[in-house]
């Protein structure tokens, strides 16, 4: 992977203090951090030589990036680049709204390298998920691209779906969610589909309603992000509608990006994801100490740093807890695992929905 992406070969420390340089300089900066570096304690540029300096922002509250433009969220380094506004799921209320103009393309290029790894690069995609404002589906979309796939989209509106979840007892949810199998089902019997990106929540209502294994519609690997399952749901999956079918996850979301997953290193312990740095690092820290790390092995909640060009957030408390997993021989950077919502009075009141 780093060979592909040269700009995972730089450390973490040196990636960190160009990204201050980028972020924080009147040429290349945007018009929403140049107006808060005067406010800040700290010079980012001459203070922020490290990756650990980087606690200097305290923590970063997303709300403030609610009523912001999105042309004051794009860096004056890239005046001119074309760029998307991408917006959340509203998972824990109104959405956030960013821009990207390189994220997708890194992106694209780290799951190509997973792919390739799997033995599954190429073939034709079927997308059961978000597209409109969601990165999901651009996502989805562009990996086609990079190796010329016709990519066959089931769009569903993911706010919808909470907003019926939260007016009432769910039963327009659940018509909702058989409207998008329906469609899909379609597709599949259609056209003959190497790849399936969904969410694990929509595959569980997709898989059983099929009328035969997903392998006998030509379908290699389940490809998932967004939602979570448990592990008794993610056993059922597997056991008995994944035969000969690879099933590949990631965890994430639009402002922190997506973590990839790691195999489980023996039969029966849970898979780990990790975040590639140096765009991005997750750490799993104490509930009641954020800056304090978990150990190995540990739950607490996660934190993560964006440190992307197209975007800067420090440290993001999340509204998720994990337990701390060591590197993996594919990814030898620290991850997480058995991710489950932070629950404690003082966490965002999540509707997950299906995405």
């Amino acid at each position: 992977m780093r060979e592909q992406i040269p700009a995972m070969r730089e450390s973490l420390d040196e990636w960190t203090a160009r990204m201050m340089s980028w972020h924080f300089s009147e040429e290349t900066g945007s018009p929403f951090w140049l107006a808060r570096r005067s406010r800040l304690p700290f010079d980012p540029i001459r203070d922020v030589t490290d990756y650990a300096s980087l606690r200097l922002f305290g923590l970063f509250d997303k709300t403030d990036l609610r009523g912001v433009s999105a042309r004051d969220l794009v860096p004056r380094g890239f005046a001119g680049r074309p760029f998307r506004v991408v917006e959340t799921g509203g998972t824990s209320g109104l959405p956030y709204r960013v821009v990207d103009v390189t994220r997708a393309v890194y992106d694209v290029k780290m799951y190509r390298v997973m792919l390739e790894a799997r033995g599954l690069l190429g073939g034709d995609i079927l997308a059961m998920t978000p597209s409109g404002p969601h990165a999901y589906g651009h996502f989805v979309k562009l990996l086609g691209d990079s190796w010329g796939a016709a990519v066959f989209s089931v769009d569903f509106d993911p706010r919808w779906v909470k907003h019926l979840l939260r007016a009432s007892s769910g039963d327009g949810a659940d018509a909702y969610v058989e409207h998008l199998v329906a469609q899909t089902a379609d597709l599949l019997r259609d056209e003959r589909v190497s790849l399936l990106f969904t969410t694990a929540k929509l595959l569980l209502s997709l898989a059983p309603a099929l009328d035969k294994p997903l392998a006998e519609y030509g379908v290699r690997a389940v490809c998932t992000g967004g939602t979570s399952c448990s592990p008794e749901e993610a056993r059922y999956l597997r056991e008995e509608y994944l035969d000969g079918v690879q099933w590949i996850d990631t965890y994430g979301n639009t402002l922190v990006g997506h973590a990839l997953q790691g195999d489980a290193p023996s039969p029966g312990e849970p898979h780990s994801y990790h975040l590639p740095p140096p765009f991005a690092v997750m750490h799993v820290v104490r509930p009641d100490d954020v800056w304090q790390e978990a150990a190995t092995g540990e739950r607490g909640r996660i934190r993560a740093v964006t440190l992307l060009e197209d975007l800067f957030l420090p440290n993001l408390l999340e509204r998720d807890s994990a337990v701390s997993a060591p590197p993996h021989p594919w990814f030898p950077w620290p991850g997480v695992a058995r991710v489950g919502p932070y629950e404690a009075e003082d966490a965002d009141q999540i509707t997950e929905g299906v995405y």
